[in-house]
């Protein structure tokens, strides 16, 4: 039953998120930012807890409005899966992955 349920959170480089993401979850907000390698988890305790069981390495976080943990963890969970790899956005427009990651140099 709990393996249905499993998803999928895409990691860049294995270690942190694509893009920033907003959520909200009752009246907890959440702020998550992709970090530079090296950084660790910048975030308070149930958002820290959830990124250590992802194996997120690098991320900034910040939680505003409730201190409830529960609705942080829900509003956490939910803007890790609104987040988007380049490879869903490039199956999405029938595009070439390098067309859709910018060059960095």
């Amino acid at each position: 039953m709990a393996r249905r349920k499993l998803t999928h959170i895409p990691l860049r480089e294995g270690r942190t998120i694509h893009h920033d993401v907003k959520a909200k979850d009752g009246s907890g907000r959440i702020v998550l930012r992709a970090a530079s390698k090296g950084t660790g988890i910048i975030a308070g305790g149930p958002v820290r807890a959830v990124c250590e069981v992802l194996g997120v390495k690098d991320i900034v976080a910040k939680s505003m409005g409730t201190s409830n943990a529960h609705n942080v963890i829900r509003a956490t969970i939910k803007a890790l899966l609104k987040q988007s790899s380049p490879k869903q956005i490039s199956a999405i427009r029938n595009k070439k992955i390098s067309e859709i990651v910018e060059k960095r140099g």
